[in-house]
This record gives C-alpha cells, structure tokens and sequence, in this order.
C-alpha cells in the first residue's frame, strides 16, 4: 500500500472517529403551547426534524404548557439552568428590559410575517437583537410569528372612528398605550376572564390571537365582528438558549437546530394563513362581518403607535437601539417615513 494512501486512510478514520466521539446532547426546553395546540403540534415535528437530522445525537425534552415553571419565568429558568431553552416570547420579558417588547411585538409595524422575519435575516435585526439577549447569558436562535391578530367585537369595527369609547379585553403593555391614546377602552384580563365579560357586556370585544384561534376559542359564538386581515399586532414566539449550552454545542448541533427551527417558524406562518382564510369564508358565511381597514385607517393607527414606539425607545439604551433598527428598515420597505 502507498504511503500516501495510508496516510489518506489515517486521516478519513480520524474523521469520521472524531464525528463519532462528539458528545451527544439532551436540551430540555419549556413552551407554553399545549401537545394539541396547532404550535405544539409543530414543535413535536420540529423536535422529530432536529433528533432525526442529528442521527440521535441531540435529544429534546419538551416541557409543555408551561409544566416546569410559570411562562413568564421560562426566560429565568434557562438562564439558571434550570431549563436549556425558553421557547415562549420575548413579550414576557419587559420587566426585564422595555427593549424586549421591540422583538416580542412592536404592534401596528410590518404588515406581514415575511417583513418581519426579513427584518430579521436581512434587516440587521438579528444582531441587534442578538446583543440585547446576550446581555442576559441568553442566545437567541430565532422567531416563529403566526401572523396578524384580529379584533373581535359585538359591535362594528369599519375602522379609526369606530375605537372611540370601545372596550375591549387588551394584554398589558404597550397595545393599552396605543389604544388609550387612539380613544378605546382597553382592560387588562386573564383569557378565562374574556367569555364571561363578553356575555355580560363588560366589554365590547377582545384582543386574543387570530382569527383562526379566535375561531377555537369560540369567540364567534358571542360576538359577530372582527377585523380581518388584522393590523394591530404580530407577536412573535422565539427560542433562546443559555449561551453557554449555546456556545459549548458543536458548530454541526447549532446548525441542525437552526435550520431545523427556521423550518418551523416559515411552516407556522404558512399554515396560520390558510386557516385563516378558510376561518374567515366560514365566518362570513356564518354571518360574522369582518372589516378589512382602509390604507388610510391603518396608517392613522401606525401614527399613533409610532407615538408610542418613541416612548418605549427612551426606556433603555437596548430599546433605543431596536427601535432604530425596526424604523431604518420599516422605512426602507416603504411602511412609514422618517
């Protein structure tokens, strides 16, 4: 046999024992998605992709509905080791830093889930956000973004003025803002609290996810109105990991869950689009009017959430920063003007 031969078969053996003799991984990671909700459906497939991609060599423990510690807590919980991942929102972290509402919904911004993850990918987002969640000993890995949310309401919502005086159940944050400001009566409440409120005219509508969901939440069988397609807000889920089960993966794990999640995340948006255009033919021929706001109402509402937007960009340094990211490219796409 040749030297060199010898030598070439030496080398491939190293290789392929090197490949071998890397560590396998579990990640343990919490959602707050139910195993029968649509998202954790599409995490049981995305846990499959990774563990199948990998040949074995990453496991995935998925908390589900939030089992281990409570939602807002799964940020921590990663950071203390306590999970591997947090795979709810960056909304939820506000308290922690005001920045974090600018990647877990900047409301009334882009107007489509495409915008906004390219303002992740090709918008320098990503590394603007990257520093804000490597502050904390977080990575993040990246988005998944449903789609817009829609209105629900037992009164018309044709557009701007039909704000004045509503009152609708809103999360907390800066949607209240936005909407205090814009003439509308937003409640902060529980989801449990919504079905009762509306049948006792507590409140005029809700903000509670899209049409599709609102669909299985059985809001249309209160309320006969909602906007669609939505305009007011477009929250996005995320994975993040601890940066140093992160960092102390292989540059071949890393990139078998980022493809893999990136999979995921376009495959969500995809599907919520087809079942809100099936939800929003079932509606109307069920009766339910849906109001599809003029170019001219949208714009009003991005004006008064830009009011907004600036207030929270005060709030820190980080939030000052993403805010200039978001409206450098928001401009470029044509969605509002410097």
């Amino acid at each position: 046999m040749k030297l060199s031969t010898v030598f070439s078969t030496a080398t491939a053996a190293a290789l392929v024992a090197g490949a071998v003799s890397a560590d396998p991984i579990t990640l343990r990671i919490q959602t707050h998605y139910a195993t029968e909700h649509p998202t954790g459906q599409a995490l049981a497939t995305w846990i499959d992709d990774v563990q199948t991609m990998s040949g074995g060599d990453i496991t995935i423990e998925m908390f589900y509905s939030s089992s281990v510690v409570a939602t807002t807590e799964t940020f921590d919980a990663a950071i203390n080791g306590i999970v591997d991942c947090d795979a709810t929102g960056g909304a939820y972290q506000t308290g922690k830093n005001p920045a974090f509402q600018f990647v877990g919904d900047i409301m009334g911004g882009y107007d489509t889930p495409w915008q906004q993850y390219s303002w992740l990918y090709y918008g320098d987002g990503y590394a603007a956000a990257q520093e804000l969640y490597n502050a904390q000993g977080m990575q993040l890995i990246g988005w998944s973004i449903y789609g817009q949310e829609s209105l629900s309401s037992s009164k018309p919502l044709n557009g701007f003025e039909d704000l004045k005086g509503w009152k609708f159940r809103s999360p907390p944050g800066m949607e209240t803002e936005i909407f205090e400001k814009l003439g509308a009566s937003p409640i902060v409440m529980d989801f449990t609290e919504i079905f009762t409120a509306l049948e006792t005219g507590i409140i005029d509508g809700a903000d509670a996810s899209g049409l599709a969901n609102n669909v299985g939440l059985g809001l249309y069988d209160i309320v006969k109105h909602a906007t669609y397609p939505g305009f007011h807000s477009m929250p996005s889920d995320h994975l993040a990991c601890n940066k140093d089960v992160w960092d102390g993966m292989t540059e071949q794990q890393r990139r078998i869950i980022d493809t893999a999640w990136q999979k995921l995340s376009f495959q969500i948006a995809l599907s919520n689009e087809k079942a809100n255009a099936e939800a929003a033919a079932e509606l109307t021929a069920n009766g339910v009017t849906l109001y599809d706001w003029s170019p001219e109402d949208r714009a009003e509402f991005r004006k008064g959430a830009q009011a907004a937007w600036e207030d929270w960009g005060t709030r820190s340094p980080e939030a000052a920063a993403l805010l200039a990211s978001h409206k450098a490219y928001l401009t470029q796409l044509g969605l509002i003007s410097e």
